[in-house]
């Protein structure tokens, strides 16, 4: 969803955790998503929007996939979903990077770049590319 590139080695931030490059020459070092909220000692309501907007984000990934998925398997696909679905996961990973960018200082010390919104501007690509007619169509009922 967004790349942190810190000071030292640069960390992913995934649907599907972090993943830090290098690590201090290890190579790789992850950390899964659901071990991140298991590892929570405060209950999930109590974390900040942005981090209990991962899930939802990851849900909207996984439907969209499932649903063009589907689309080529079985050969019936409401393309208007689908492309939805990208926008809607979009704007959620946006979301996310938005408030990962908060906590990592974006606008104060760290200036603009701390928090690179890849994820949401690759998937709102993906959606405009492929879904644009699909997606004006919704708009202009």
């Amino acid at each position: 969803m967004a790349v942190v590139p810190g000071d030292g080695d640069p960390t992913l931030v995934s649907l599907w955790g972090f993943v830090t490059l290098g690590g201090n020459g290890a190579g790789l070092g992850g950390y899964p998503v659901w071990a991140y909220f298991l590892d929570q000692p405060r209950p999930f309501a109590t974390l900040p929007p942005s981090i209990r907007a991962w899930p939802l984000a990851l849900g909207f990934h996984l439907t969209a996939a499932g649903s063009a998925t589907a689309g080529v398997a079985l050969g019936r696909e409401d393309r208007r979903v689908t492309g939805g679905l990208l926008v809607l996961a979009a704007a959620a990973t946006l979301w996310v990077a938005a408030g990962l960018g908060v906590r990592f200082g974006v606008g104060t010390t760290a200036g603009w770049l701390a928090v690179l919104p890849v994820g949401a501007v690759a998937t709102l690509a993906v959606g405009a590319v492929l879904y644009r007619g699909d997606l004006r169509r919704i708009v202009a009922r």
